[in-house]
């Protein structure tokens, strides 16, 4: 399916002021009886896109939309982690989603953060020492969602948070 635009038919003595050359050559194919076909629009394509499933597909933050990583790979982000100077931590969650409930407190703050693995890695600079605690809270919690975060001391911020493991893949 390809759309057709058609270009007005202007007389041979029009002459509009400030346009530029292509709208000239546009008004000569005009007179001559041709007409400029346009390519179909990126609208046209988007059958082509690929779905993503929502069930049992839960992505998360960084690095979701890849396989799961393996040692090595974990490795490297955390030598990257730890050559910014950020501060590894992990964190887990059976639920592995912010959920909400009803609740007649001010402030509402349920389902917002999961459950802190001990406390943060302050002062870590050898990312065996951020695997080993890893290995560790995934033999503790083999059935719950693990991820790695980092927080930036400097800024004050969480700048990089991935999953490292899902209950899905504790069964492979």
């Amino acid at each position: 399916m390809s759309s057709v635009f058609l270009q007005p038919k202007v007389s041979s003595g029009t002459r509009l002021a400030g346009l530029g050359s292509s709208y000239h050559s546009a008004q000569k194919n005009a007179l001559s009886g041709k007409f400029k076909i346009q390519p179909p629009s990126a609208r046209l394509r988007v059958y082509c896109m690929k779905t993503w499933s929502p069930i049992n597909n839960k992505k998360f933050e960084t690095l979701s939309y890849v396989p799961p990583l393996s040692e090595e790979s974990i490795a490297k982000e955390l030598d990257y982690i730890l050559s910014k100077g950020w501060v590894p931590c992990l964190e887990f969650d059976e639920v592995g989603a912010v959920h909400r409930t009803n609740s007649r407190i001010p402030g509402y703050y349920d389902g917002r953060y999961w459950t802190l693995w001990k406390l943060p890695m302050f002062g870590c600079t050898d990312s065996a020492q951020v695997l080993r605690e890893m290995e560790e809270c995934k033999n503790t919690y083999p059935n719950a969602y693990i991820r790695l975060i980092s927080f930036d001391s400097n800024r004050q911020c969480q700048c990089m948070s991935f999953v490292i493991q899902k209950p899905s893949q504790v069964a492979n």
